[in-house]
């Protein structure tokens, strides 16, 4: 079924005014999406009506509070799939989900000579830990190839893992610069023939298209909440439970243990020996609003939506003279990020911003992907549920008013 698109944007306040005297062209979902009232409104009834602290208190407030706070994880352990909503751990974003796993689980286990294998199409958030937890116990890390299409090289990452000693291994689910589309059941399966654990950033995947955690089989998944409609500061790392039980919690304090003592205290049982602290209360209880919204109107809906219009920026931008596209053409997850030869990236944003388009600009913390890619940065447009096929024209109609005026 189609989005309705144009009921939706109604949904979106911010979406309804003009920059720079120009309508809006909101173009940066992969950074971050735009919130519905729905999950505005979520926010104002939580600190109207219910403000309270959560897992502590039996009065009133705190009961309901606790009970809105819990119900957003069962909701988000639905939208997954995930057996248990245990298994789904509250987080600041994707980033600390994922120096969860580094700190918690592989700081402990890499010894010298074990092999950690990723890619160099991965946000710093998904290289950075293990290029640290590397350091840290004499690990090495092995990279997959990146093919000229901009996918990676399946028989160098067979070849990788039959070398030996591979014991974790680390990759996006989507790539938030190239829009690529990793097979994400089948790596996994590879990984775990050869005894490897798996940690997939689904950061650019959750909010686009349906994914099961059981059917991708991966030993853990991290999540930003604020790129699927809920407020900044949100995010979740799910796990498979003898994983999350194995691992040492990163944070220590309030409600994270079973028992404390002066010599020494036990950790709770998943997800609370990870949760230390008053929580994001508020803003976990909108990304339950969030899950309700998407849930609603289908995630093969949204993917189809965002699939559709994809296709047709590509076709418009692709028709553009000087203009070099990355990645492959499909699948891709709903972005393209692109170079116009002879317009930096920031002078092309910067007519773009005037005209009333906003896309993304820079190395998207990706630096050695842009390395790879021998371009200092890219232009990035990103859609969502709300996006449409107009505000593609308008991006291409700016693109070419950049070329007019650089005289590219």
């Amino acid at each position: 079924m189609a989005l309705d698109v144009a009921r939706i944007r109604q949904d979106f306040p911010i979406l309804h005014q003009e920059m720079n005297g120009h309508p809006l062209v909101y173009l940066d979902n992969a950074a971050t999406t735009q919130k519905p009232r729905q999950v505005i409104q979520a926010l104002v009834e939580y600190y109207e009506g219910y403000n309270a602290n959560v897992h502590r208190g039996i009065h009133t407030l705190a009961e309901r509070a606790t009970e809105a706070y819990e119900e957003a994880r069962a909701k988000i352990a639905r939208f997954i799939g995930s057996p248990s909503p245990n298994q789904v751990v509250f987080t600041r974003n994707g980033t600390e989900a994922l120096n969860m796993i580094a700190y918690g689980w592989l700081r402990h286990r890499l010894r010298p000579g074990d092999v950690i294998v990723t890619s160099g199409m991965e946000h710093h958030s998904n290289l950075l830990p293990w290029q640290q937890a590397a350091q840290a116990t004499g690990a090495q890390i092995k990279y997959i190839e990146l093919l000229p299409d901009g996918t990676l090289n399946q028989e160098h990452y067979d070849r990788l893992l039959s070398e030996g000693n591979v014991r974790f291994v680390a990759f996006s689910g989507a790539s938030n610069v190239l829009g690529t589309l990793n097979p994400v059941k089948e790596m996994v399966a590879k990984a775990h023939a050869v005894g490897a654990r798996v940690a997939v950033d689904a950061v650019q995947v959750v909010p686009h298209m349906p994914v099961n955690v059981v059917d991708w089989d991966a030993d853990w998944i991290a999540v930003a909440g604020h790129k699927m409609l809920a407020p900044t500061g949100t995010g979740f790392l799910w796990g498979k439970m003898e994983l999350l039980e194995e691992m040492e919690p990163t944070y220590f304090g309030g409600s994270m243990i079973s028992e404390a003592h002066l010599t020494g205290a036990k950790w709770a049982q998943p997800p609370a020996k990870f949760e230390a602290g008053t929580p994001n209360i508020a803003d976990f209880i909108a990304f339950g609003a969030a899950v309700d919204y998407l849930a609603g109107l289908g995630m093969e809906n949204v993917y189809a939506h965002e699939k559709a219009l994809t296709e047709y920026a590509w076709e418009r931008l692709s028709a553009i003279d000087g203009m070099r596209l990355f990645g492959p053409r499909q699948p891709r997850a709903g972005l393209i990020s692109f170079e116009v030869a002879g317009i930096h990236p920031h002078d092309l944003s910067a007519v773009l911003n005037a005209e009333g388009v906003a896309i993304r600009v820079g190395h998207h913390c990706a630096q050695p992907l842009m390395e790879i890619l021998d371009v200092p940065a890219t232009n990035r447009a990103s859609f969502y549920i709300y996006n449409t096929q107009a505000e593609v024209d308008r991006l291409v109609e700016s693109i070419l008013h950049a070329k007019e005026f650089f005289g590219a």
